[in-house]
């Protein structure tokens, strides 16, 4: 057991760094040191807890000139994106350093002949098994809150962003936070299910928390499961985008070249399935495609690049063939549809016409610059295709009514609605999915309230 981990930069294919993969003997070490220090965190005042978060919150801004530029180097994202994700985090521990204690205070609860109040305690330490495509953004919307609520994080980042992880455990440290409070292992990728698989039934884990595949989530929430665990889920998504007929054509297809190609495609709300009221589709899709013809393709390390590679070659892999399969089942290709010629993995942002039901690019989650079009006829068939993905993570509804655009909403299983808007996550509002898109919560009061023991207290007068 234990190999080794190469990091390829996926803009030039080349290796940049290589990791050994921990033995069972140094994660053992590990786990031991997390959760004497998570037992110990777990006693200090959540005030005090949250004055970290502040710190945490300017650390990150001190460092962002160096995070970014990592985040660049192993995944392939656009430096303006890598630096944005940056801040996002430091917003989101100033939104805990302001609002955390008052999430967690008890909630007093008014009985007849006693005193009774809702406490919110730490649950212990929590296995995070966080993805890629958001290094550091990932790992943070998850560790922040949960930090604040008095527990430690075992973090199993995926081994292509190993030298991200071992930055946001040391920023950690950094910011005040107590050693090993925030533990980054390293885990060879042939390691990994049984790694994980051998954590959740530790006793001196707590919880567990997955953002990837459902591939990956299946494994750890069944494993959660037969160890009577907390899990929370986020898993795929295939948002829809649905365009109604009364809908603003040029800020919606503007908006939609926004939804679908942040992070080169990458992400679990990005809107992947473009849903287009008959009467308004040519002019949508006409105003779509060149918006997405005019996206710059290139170096992420170039501030006017709006798309840069996919993070390994075999996600291209996976695109292409979406793309080719569609179109054989009668899809259209409008734009793109191929790789970019040269180093690196880089993909040709794509459109595909005439989707639906029964095409890879419409029914499977499409991770890359591959966007998918398809015409409903009036309202009803648009809620229709809208529910037929097995996804429900984030939803857009575009319209000149914004009370239509709720309503329709309302027939549309997702985790979230944005009505004339991009579907985001933001540290003021919950955020998850359902149906085949996971469970559980992240932000807001659920988020820092999901990994704590919502506990109870009854005293007789």
């Amino acid at each position: 057991m234990s190999g080794s981990i190469e990091v390829v930069n996926p803009a030039t294919g080349e290796p940049i760094a290589t990791y050994e993969g921990w033995s069972p003997d140094r994660i053992e070490t590990a786990v031991e040191r997390a959760h004497a220090a998570s037992r110990t965190w777990a006693l200090v005042p959540v005030p005090e807890r949250a004055a970290r978060a502040a710190r945490l919150a300017r650390t990150l801004r001190e460092h962002k000139d160096r995070l970014a530029p990592l985040v660049v180097a192993e995944m392939g994202k656009p430096v303006g994106e890598a630096e944005g994700e940056v801040e996002k985090s430091a917003v989101t521990a100033d939104y805990y350093a302001r609002h955390g204690a008052g999430i967690l205070a008890d909630e007093r609860v008014e009985v007849d002949g006693a005193e009774a109040w809702v406490a919110y305690e730490p649950a212990g330490l929590v296995l995070a098994v966080m993805p890629w495509n958001f290094p550091v953004w990932q790992v943070m919307r998850f560790a922040i809150p949960s930090l604040v609520a008095g527990n430690g994080v075992l973090l199993k980042h995926a081994p292509n962003v190993t030298g991200s992880a071992l930055a946001v455990q040391d920023l950690f440290v950094e910011a005040g936070f107590p050693d090993h409070l925030v533990t980054a292992l390293v885990v060879a990728e042939p390691d990994v299910p049984e790694t994980t698989a051998r954590l959740i039934e530790d006793d001196r884990i707590a919880a567990v928390t997955l953002t990837g595949s459902n591939r990956a989530g299946a494994a750890v929430g069944s494993a959660a499961g037969r160890a009577a665990k907390k899990s929370v889920l986020e898993l795929g998504g295939s948002d829809a985008f649905v365009v109604l007929d009364d809908a603003d054509i040029e800020a919606a297809a503007a908006a939609a070249v926004k939804a679908r190609f942040t992070n080169s495609g990458q992400s679990c709300v990005c809107a992947k399935r473009f849903i287009v009221d008959a009467s308004v589709a040519d002019a949508f899709t006409s105003a779509f495609v060149v918006g997405v013809q005019a996206l710059r393709a290139g170096d992420p390390r170039e501030r006017d690049t709006q798309v840069g590679p996919l993070a390994r070659d075999d996600l291209r892999a996976a695109i292409q063939r979406q793309v080719d399969e569609s179109v054989v089942a009668g899809a259209r290709l409008l734009t793109g549809g191929k790789p970019l010629p040269g180093a690196g993995y880089f993909y040709q942002p794509t459109v595909l016409a005439d989707t639906g039901p029964g095409m890879p690019a419409f029914d499977e989650e499409t991770f890359g610059p591959l966007a998918a079009v398809a015409v409903a006829h009036g309202d009803e068939e648009a809620v229709r295709l809208a529910n037929a993905g097995a996804y429900g993570l984030g939803l857009s509804v575009w319209t000149a009514d914004a009370g239509r655009g709720i309503a329709l909403a309302r027939r549309i299983t997702s985790g979230a609605a944005f009505i004339n808007a991009v579907v985001a996550s933001d540290p003021r509002l919950p955020f998850g999915g359902t149906k085949r898109s996971g469970y559980g919560r992240e932000l807001a009061a659920a988020g820092v309230r999901e990994f704590t023991n919502t506990r109870t207290y009854w005293v007789g007068t």
